[in-house]
């Protein structure tokens, strides 16, 4: 079918929810994909950093095929070697001592905000809890997560949300602690935001949060759906800081492609949880928990956190470099390893789309960032020619904007 009809064809019988691009992808081989025209792409968005394993993975894909030629559903009533199997790695990895797995990353925060609350109920005999989350922060589309997301553009529309919810400052750790009270259940925030533009943590920050949920009894919860599983150089973000989260959410990575997520807790908070109190249809079915299974073992035959730690420290100094010499449209370059962002000074929807034209795909976080999130197999020549690429889609902007 030609690209034009697919477009046009779609348009007519999708919701219109996303800004869509006018290309339609086909398939994907390791670093790249290739469009229904057959034109190649160097992807440095991997999917929203879904594609940790790159694309056409073939030891994961004969790990989903044997598991979809046995048994793809079962339900939760019943017991499965593989969701035992992603489980026991998953706690291994992040330290969390139970896990249970959902459909995406706005169920695992779905979850996650259910259990903070559960266990603050059984604590204190009343509901009637708070959260504090902060601003600028985004954990997801639903209800629950939209209510916890530091964005007003995001919540105002669907209002009135679930409430108690009060929002500080990211890297501010006394205007946290000015939003707590009796009532405080729990703090959440991305170890390092995302959507809200690139910001890790500052030690200091995340370090006081930690020590004032241990001082006051709050439980702290790090959102890592989009920044951990590899891409920090840790498994999981938190770990760079040298600090442990009382509840973790996670997905994209998780599953390189397959549709999951994962909320974990350690276990005196884990057990407020009890049957009644949550549950999946689909969560941690046989088929996904396959893939997480191989994921993790993937992660460890093929040395993925060692290639970020290499490769990520390159990018950084390559995007540190393409930075100086754009320093009069770049405001900063921040970031950790494999989850980098540039800030411009104008809007960047013109370069998200002028880089299509030289064949690489990147994704932008808000209005004035350009993320990089590539896939963990990346090496330093893709890194070198997403540099080329990207210099070419600038100039041919500053050249439309008179710059």
């Amino acid at each position: 079918m030609k690209t034009e009809e697919i477009i046009s064809r779609a348009e007519q019988v999708l919701m219109h929810t996303y800004g869509r691009y006018k290309l339609v992808l086909d398939h994907g081989e390791g670093m790249y994909v290739y469009d229904n025209d057959g034109k190649k792409y160097l992807d440095f968005a991997a999917g929203i950093g879904v594609f940790a394993l790159g694309y056409g993975n073939k030891e994961l894909n004969d790990a989903i095929t044997a598991q979809l030629n046995k048994l793809t559903h079962t339900s939760n009533y019943y017991y499965c070697e593989t969701s035992m199997l992603a489980a026991e790695k998953f706690t291994k990895a992040s330290g969390m001592d139970r896990v249970f797995f959902t459909n995406s990353g706005t169920e695992a925060i779905e979850g996650a905000l259910k259990l903070a609350r559960k266990y603050y109920y059984n604590k204190k005999g009343v509901a009637d809890s708070e959260i504090i989350a902060m601003n600028h922060s985004f954990h997801g589309r639903s209800m629950g997560a939209v209510t916890v997301t530091g964005t007003e553009s995001y919540r105002i529309p669907f209002e009135p949300l679930i409430g108690n919810v009060k929002f500080a400052e990211y890297n501010d750790l006394e205007g946290v602690k000015a939003l707590v009270t009796e009532k405080t259940a729990a703090i959440i925030m991305e170890t390092v935001q995302g959507e809200g533009g690139i910001h890790p943590a500052n030690e200091a920050f995340i370090k006081g949060v930690r020590a004032l949920c241990d001082e006051k009894d709050i439980l702290l919860i790090l959102d890592e759906v989009q920044c951990g599983m590899g891409r920090s150089g840790d498994m999981f973000a938190y770990q760079t800081y040298g600090v442990m989260p009382d509840i973790v959410t996670s997905a994209k990575g998780l599953g390189s492609g397959v549709p999951v997520g994962a909320f974990a807790a350690r276990e005196e908070v884990a057990s407020a949880l009890v049957p009644g109190d949550h549950g999946s249809t689909y969560g941690g079915n046989p088929l996904v928990c396959a893939a997480v299974s191989k994921v993790f073992d993937l992660f460890e035959e093929k040395k993925i956190l060692d290639n970020v730690k290499e490769v990520g420290a390159y990018l950084y100094k390559k995007l540190d470099e393409f930075a100086e010499a754009h320093k009069d449209i770049v405001v900063e370059h921040r970031g950790v390893m494999m989850m980098q962002g540039l800030e411009f000074t104008f809007d960047v929807h013109g370069i998200a789309a002028k880089v299509l034209e030289q064949g690489l795909i990147t994704i932008a976080a808000g209005k004035y960032v350009i993320r990089f999130l590539p896939p963990l197999i990346a090496e330093k020549k893709h890194v070198d020619e997403m540099i080329e690429k990207l210099e070419k889609a600038v100039a041919a902007e500053m050249a439309e904007k008179g710059m």
